[in-house]
């Protein structure tokens, strides 16, 4: 049962968040995550939490000491990058589930601003160290290419026109000014000195979005520095119990009806996902109008709209809160916040997703893609009541 989810504002690299280390980021939402369920920190049995960008070290570890919780609590750093905060999640589930854990903290966090500077050690002593941008995410012979150079070739191969990809980022926007007076309140850190609105969510038109630079494809089809979510630093999770340990106690509960990661086809990641939904669809016997709410992560408009379009989601129930093209991409942190979005879509609490309709069932759906062919896919079920 997921009973509390909390992130911190997202942030461009550089902005207000720069000076913060990951686990810095991170400490502020698992200190506040207890104390919105109620408990000691000593009850919490693990902590797991998703980070792509770290240069060794544990910054679950770190941030966990920072936030409170007793020396005795082990900590967990996963890398999966894109999907490290949702698989965390499932993967705090599934301790809970074989009974290794009653409570357990699990997300992501992730400062693009403090990443450390990647070099290759020399392999001889003549030889200079080498700087690189990213690791190999597939070995030769698998195709390893560039996440945008493969989504542009997803626009060309389904027809998604750079025109349709703007206005999917303006809808972006959209939604994330209208959830903005929500955040205020419910974002972590305020009281250290955090900020209370997401750094990159902005009025964004139709024109300005057409004039975006094109980064990766053609004119027809391209992707824009409007269409792709920029770098960006924040941390985001959720705290996680067995019903046993909930016991009588009234608060909004999601339960974590299923979840599941898979790997599909290196050169093509966005549609890894597709595939994880698919499965989960078919074990829940349910449809994609199934869902009262759906997080896929925008990394790429075009990522998005050919997942919602494979799935054959519901427009007014997808991303309702605003995606990642709104606020940015922290990246051990996005799969994480797309659960706290539908903790906040689906828990009841002053969520400003107007856009549910009252017909709808009581179940959401989380999904993200990674670098390598990964995607990970989770439901969550309608709030369940405890009542003494």
């Amino acid at each position: 049962m997921i009973v509390a989810a909390r992130r911190t504002a997202v942030c461009p690299r550089g902005g207000a968040l720069a000076a913060l280390q990951a686990d810095e980021l991170a400490a502020p939402v698992l200190a506040q995550l207890i104390e919105d369920a109620g408990i000691p920190p000593r009850k919490v049995d693990h902590v797991l939490l998703g980070n792509a960008l770290y240069g060794g070290g544990n910054p679950a570890r770190l941030a966990a000491l920072r936030a409170g919780l007793p020396a005795s609590t082990p900590a967990l750093t996963i890398d999966t990058q894109c999907c490290s905060g949702l698989d965390a999640i499932l993967l705090g589930a599934g301790l809970i589930e074989s009974g290794a854990a009653d409570c357990v903290i699990a997300g992501g966090t992730e400062s693009f601003s403090r990443a450390p500077i990647r070099m290759r050690r020399p392999a001889a002593p003549e030889e200079r160290p080498v700087a690189y941008t990213r690791p190999a995410f597939a070995p030769p012979p698998f195709a390893d290419p560039d996440l945008g150079e493969a989504a542009a070739e997803l626009a060309v191969m389904r027809g998604v026109t750079r025109q349709a990809q703007a206005e999917f980022a303006v809808a972006s926007h959209a939604k994330a000014r209208l959830a903005g007076a929500h955040w205020h309140s419910r974002l972590a850190g305020q009281a250290g000195g955090l900020p209370d609105r997401d750094g990159f969510t902005r009025d964004l038109s139709l024109k300005a979005a057409l004039r975006a630079p094109i980064l990766a494809g053609d004119k027809e089809t391209g992707l824009s520095a409007a269409t792709i979510a920029c770098e960006a630093d924040g941390a985001a999770a959720v705290l996680m119990m067995s019903s046993v340990a909930l016991g009588s106690a009234y608060r909004p509960a999601l339960t974590v009806a299923d979840g599941l990661s898979v790997g599909g086809d290196p050169a093509m990641p966005a549609l890894a996902p597709v595939a994880a939904a698919r499965e989960l669809m078919t074990r829940l016997g349910l449809a994609g109008d199934d869902f009262a709410a759906v997080e896929v992560m925008e990394a790429y408009a075009v990522q998005a709209m050919v997942t919602a379009a494979e799935l054959a989601l519901e427009p007014d129930r997808l991303n309702v809160l605003g995606g990642a093209l709104a606020r940015g991409h922290p990246i051990g942190a996005s799969g994480a916040i797309l659960a706290v979005h539908l903790f906040e879509c689906l828990s009841g609490e002053e969520s400003p997703a107007e856009a549910l309709r009252e017909d709808a069932t009581g179940h959401g759906l989380a999904l993200i893609a990674a670098a390598g062919g990964l995607g990970t896919a989770m439901v969550l079920s309608t709030p369940v009541q405890k009542g003494g």
